[in-house]
């Protein structure tokens, strides 16, 4: 029986083996990232811009992520797998957050959760973990708040941002999350928390001095027709390739 990868084989690889994390949405994909050893999935609350079609993430709700996070864990044996806390289901009281972070594990069964904020949401992460669910932090750009931050921009280019996003990440380890993910914040700031930290570090747009790396899957392979960031480097152009190959059985089909 395979062992799945725990919240302590996880600390255990910083600073010694790069953490991969990649998002899945459903079985199929969950699958193939799990037979190719990867170490995290990420049930992204971006399956409201990648698969539902939403501009933005603030439209999914707790019911959507527990809908492709049971997915995801069912096309799973070995990998850990976390599930975004979607936006409206923490910017309540802590009492109402823990409720919905149980909720999201008692009927996904993911291994951890992760929420966007830093020392605003310290009261609701320690409660949360008091509940026996592993935590993992999101700072820097967080894209529930894309309207409060004037788009998908870098955080932390200025000094007083910086300290602003160190201070969220010490107060996050204080609280107890396992790992942290740095989203577009500049190189140099991301390898600082990643030494100032005791936790792994899981960047995305923020360098490669952190402790390991997230993408959301469909940028990586190509399996889209959207600008991409300028940190993706994608390995393939599948969305190209797919529309070659439906091409071709329309051709064989209107052949016979």
């Amino acid at each position: 029986m395979p062992k799945r990868k725990t919240v302590l084989d996880i600390q255990a690889m910083k600073g010694k083996d790069k953490i991969s994390m990649l998002t899945a949405y459903d079985y199929p994909t969950a699958k193939v990232l799990d037979q190719a050893g990867i170490d995290m999935i990420l049930v992204g609350d971006s399956l409201g811009n990648v698969i539902l079609g939403h501009q933005n993430t603030l439209g999914v709700r707790v019911e959507h992520m527990i809908h492709h996070a049971s997915a995801v864990v069912k096309g799973t044996e070995n990998c850990m797998v976390v599930v975004d806390m979607p936006f409206g289901s923490f910017q309540v009281s802590p009492e109402k957050t823990v409720e919905h972070a149980i909720n999201l594990m008692a009927h996904s069964g993911v291994q951890a959760v992760k929420l966007e904020g830093g020392t605003a949401m310290i009261d609701s992460v320690c409660k949360i973990i008091a509940a026996g669910i592993p935590v993992v932090g999101h700072i820097g750009l967080v894209p529930q708040s894309v309207h409060k931050l004037g788009g998908y921009k870098i955080q932390g280019k200025t000094q007083e941002s910086a300290k602003a996003i160190i201070e969220d990440a010490i107060a996050l380890e204080q609280a107890g999350v396992f790992a942290m993910v740095l989203e577009c914040i500049p190189d140099a700031l991301a390898q600082k928390i990643t030494q100032t930290v005791n936790v792994p570090t899981i960047g995305i747009g923020s360098g490669s001095a952190t402790d390991g790396q997230v993408l959301v899957f469909h940028d990586l392979v190509g399996f889209t027709d959207q600008k991409l960031p300028s940190f993706v480097h994608p390995v393939a152009n599948m969305h190209q390739e797919l529309i070659s190959h439906v091409k071709t059985f329309i051709a064989r089909t209107k052949e016979q």
